[in-house]
């Protein structure tokens, strides 16, 4: 039984999502189809855990229909929340992107575990699109991948000129041979590149990955590009294999006062959870 740890002020969880498919309907293409997961449930959840700053990011269901995520951050208030939409990068307008950052987007994201990971010349393509964005104020570029895409694009990422945040432990690796030697330029790059990587949804790495080992060895490897996000409301899979969007996937059942306990105690001190939970997200973010 872990000991539920007290939070530090201002502590920032940097993945969420809602869905209110009635007020804000999905994209007629998707992979899956979620129920709802309202603002005032995703506070509640906050509450819970002693969370106060949030940052929403924008579904798949929604495509680059942002309004629900718009309306979130809106709801929650600028002080508390910021967000990361998706758009495609080379026919949006420039004042849609100024539209998204007076907001609170600061980021666009790239889901290619649903857009798919085939033809790495287009995909890096995409990637470098996203050079638009270094013209907005803080914004990022957010990128779901496996660790093997993500350590493909790292010379790609470094072209950019802006922060790259990197899903869910970047992907993950396997505690073995073959895992340590995708980490390890993953690690050199953090060291010299504006790379972050967010500490969340463990439980959708593969067997083998040790999200503790991984959380060390992305803080020590660069303390001040860590984050952590819980992935609530937790969907049900990954990517489109499987699915049916026909029927309303129910979301997982996962305990996130015990996830974020992990992290923390992987963390190790009190320093270092203030650094990823608290000072990254608020730089990053501009809280």
């Amino acid at each position: 039984m872990h000991s539920i740890p007290k939070l530090p002020k201002h502590t920032c969880d940097t993945h969420v999502h809602v869905f209110e498919p009635t007020q804000f309907p999905y994209a007629a293409k998707r992979a899956y189809t979620p129920g709802r997961a309202s603002v005032a449930q995703l506070l509640a959840m906050h509450q819970s855990l002693g969370v106060s700053r949030v940052v929403l990011v924008q579904p798949s269901v929604y495509d680059t229909d942002n309004a629900c995520l718009l309306d979130a951050i809106a709801r929650i208030g600028p002080s508390r929340a910021r967000g990361v939409a998706v758009v495609d990068l080379n026919t949006v307008s420039d004042d849609t992107l100024a539209s998204l950052h007076a907001g609170g987007v600061r980021g666009i994201r790239l889901n290619l575990h649903v857009s798919g990971e085939a033809g790495l010349a287009h995909v890096q393509q995409q990637v470098l699109a996203a050079k638009r964005l270094a013209q907005l104020p803080g914004w990022h570029l957010q990128v779901h991948a496996s660790m093997a895409v993500q350590v493909a694009l790292l010379d790609t990422y470094a072209r950019l000129g802006l922060p790259v945040v990197l899903d869910h432990f970047a992907g993950g690796a396997p505690d073995n041979s073959e895992g340590h030697a995708l980490l390890q330029p993953l690690l050199h790059a953090m060291c010299t590149q504006p790379l972050y990587v967010k500490l969340s949804a463990a439980y959708r790495m593969a067997a083998g990955c040790n999200a503790s080992a991984l959380t060390c060895a992305f803080y020590q490897a660069a303390p001040t590009q860590v984050l952590w996000g819980s992935d609530w409301p937790h969907t049900g899979g990954a990517g489109g294999q499987g699915r049916n969007p026909e029927a309303v996937e129910p979301f997982r059942d996962i305990d996130n006062q015990d996830a974020l306990t992990h992290i923390t105690q992987a963390l190790g001190s009190d320093a270092a959870v203030h650094q990823v939970l608290v000072s990254n997200p608020a730089h990053l973010y501009g809280f």
